[in-house]
């Protein structure tokens, strides 16, 4: 199919589902994951079954209407508010977040966050979308601390920059094999792919939302030119950047 047609195929598919919140029901039935969606006031609007027992309700309607403050304890409430208004002024959306969390035993633990922005269909933010799955057994045999969530919040705000394994190491306070096995304990990559991913991902934003040139992505995302992110790109997606701005353009558009 032409991407006109792909982009309309798709677009009558979703508005014929009569449910359009049909997602709720499908997380609901995972335990380690909690899928939730807020306001710009950080009310939640909808939140799966995984809040019920960690959060000492009785059913999650319970939660509708309140904020992270009325279920959480206040440092894990005031990291989420802030990674929501991250969200909310940049525009842009959060991946691959160390976070602590209650499990569902009411114990603390460490789980890993991803914030989508929502838009309505005129461009205007209405809210956010986050899925948080535990980590549940990184986080028993201690693989997770704040020193590594410290470790990957500076990729996420610095990988524009040049970042080598040794300055990760020590702001973990480990060395580089051991940050290495703990990463790939998490994420199943390497830090030096972690980084890459974490790159590409913001070049693919960048893609999708902006009309900068490929060149001028290259730079910011922290790659050495052009050709080097067409090529990492290549490896990760399939696609070059180019062909991947026609597809996604062409189903949000």
């Amino acid at each position: 199919m032409t991407p006109d047609a792909i982009k309309n195929w798709r677009n009558h598919f979703m508005q014929a589902i009569a449910e359009p919140l049909y997602i709720e029901a499908m997380f609901d039935a995972m335990p380690d994951i909690v899928f939730s969606i807020k306001d710009m006031d950080g009310r939640y609007v909808v939140i799966s079954e995984a809040c019920v027992e960690r959060c000492g309700l009785n059913h999650k309607q319970q939660a509708i209407g309140k904020n992270a403050y009325d279920l959480f304890p206040a440092h894990m409430a005031d990291r989420y508010n802030e990674q929501d208004q991250q969200v909310f002024s940049s525009g842009q959306a959060l991946i691959d977040s160390l976070d602590l969390t209650v499990f569902n035993n009411r114990e603390p633990g460490w789980c890993l966050t991803t914030k989508y922005p929502l838009r309505d269909r005129d461009g205007k933010m209405l809210g956010l979308a986050c899925i948080s799955k535990d980590l549940i057994e990184p986080s028993k045999d201690g693989f997770v601390d704040e020193a590594l969530s410290k470790t990957v919040d500076y990729v996420r705000s610095q990988y524009s920059e040049t970042i080598t394994l040794d300055e990760l190491a020590s702001i973990a306070g480990l060395s580089v094999a051991q940050l290495d096995r703990r990463i790939k304990r998490i994420f199943q990559i390497t830090t030096g792919q972690f980084i890459i991913k974490t790159r590409i991902d913001a070049a693919a934003r960048m893609l999708r939302d902006t009309e900068k040139t490929v060149a001028d992505i290259a730079m910011e995302c922290g790659f050495c030119d052009q050709s080097a992110l067409t090529r990492q790109f290549r490896q990760v997606t399939g696609l070059s950047p180019r062909s991947y701005r026609v597809i996604v353009k062409g189903l949000t558009d």
